[in-house]
């Protein structure tokens, strides 16, 4: 099992960027393929970016893609959202999420952990 606590999220203006980072509990980090997801009011939660268990591969949702990267540092159990160019509709509270699986899904629900949100909040 383990553990996920989201920080970093805050207030920016457009165009600023902001690091968002998750960090996880337990020794089996580097065993699971880590996302970011983010729900805006309103809104069912949505998919941003997935970053493979090696990090060596990664795949994102176009609306982010250019502007987003998703990363991990397995050796300090702490997966990364560098967030650049952002805009007012990225506004949403973002979420990471661990699969036991390997295989890439856009899918919430194949995710078996959930940090508890950080809020992200972009000026127009």
């Amino acid at each position: 099992q383990v553990q996920l606590v989201e920080s970093g999220g805050g207030l920016v203006q457009a165009g600023g960027s902001l690091r968002l980072s998750c960090a996880a509990s337990g020794r089996t980090f580097s065993t699971y393929t880590m996302a970011w997801f983010r729900q805006a009011p309103g809104k069912e939660r949505e998919f941003v970016a997935v970053i493979s268990w090696s990090g060596g591969s990664t795949y994102y949702a176009d609306s982010v893609k250019g502007r987003f990267t998703i990363s991990r540092d397995n050796a300090k159990n702490t997966l990364y959202l560098q967030m650049n160019s952002l805009k007012p509709e990225d506004t949403a509270v973002y979420y990471c999420a661990a699969k036991r699986t390997p295989d890439f899904t856009v899918v919430a629900g194949r995710y078996n952990y959930w940090g508890q949100g950080t809020q992200v909040t972009v000026s127009s």
